[in-house]
């Protein structure tokens, strides 16, 4: 691939991250959302709002962790994924759960963005994952969980 093509992967790459285009991005989201009530049950859902974040993050901080570190253990599936369904989420907890899920975004994109970084080449201690692979996973998963958010606040509301 050409140096202007790999450039443009990578920029298409971190929009799709960053969200915009389809879709409401992360941070526009979170500017509208009443984060007072992250902890709250919405009736017929078996999670708050709180616990749907804390789960991207979660799964965002694997995925991030499995592209860089051989050493990375991922949390068993499907528990250690999620918070305990006693742990519901208050407003101070929801902003550190929208801090740590920005900062390991950012970190990610660094590592997206990084020109010594092979976006096609396989993880060595996957079992045939690639960085793209992983980018194109970690956009999808959060744009299901964000559509998710987006519509408990709008019953919230």
């Amino acid at each position: 691939m050409d140096q202007s093509n790999d450039q443009a992967l990578r920029e298409q790459l971190s929009s799709l991250l960053n969200g915009g285009n389809a879709h409401v991005s992360f941070d526009d989201f979170v500017k509208g959302f009443p984060a007072e009530k992250c902890g709250q049950r919405v009736p017929g859902l078996s999670y708050t709002a709180w616990q749907v974040l804390e789960h991207m993050r979660i799964a965002q901080w694997d995925i991030l962790e499995f592209s860089r570190n051989a050493d990375h253990v991922s949390p068993k599936w499907p528990k250690g994924y999620w918070p305990g369904e006693d742990q519901t989420g208050w407003k101070e907890l929801w902003e550190e759960t929208v801090a740590q899920f920005r900062h390991d975004l950012k970190t990610f994109e660094d590592l997206l963005r990084d020109p010594a970084t092979d976006l096609f080449a396989k993880i060595p201690h996957g079992t045939g994952q690639t960085l793209l692979r992983e980018a194109l996973i970690l956009a999808d998963h959060n744009s299901n969980h964000l559509g998710t958010l987006i519509t408990i606040a709008r019953i919230l509301q």
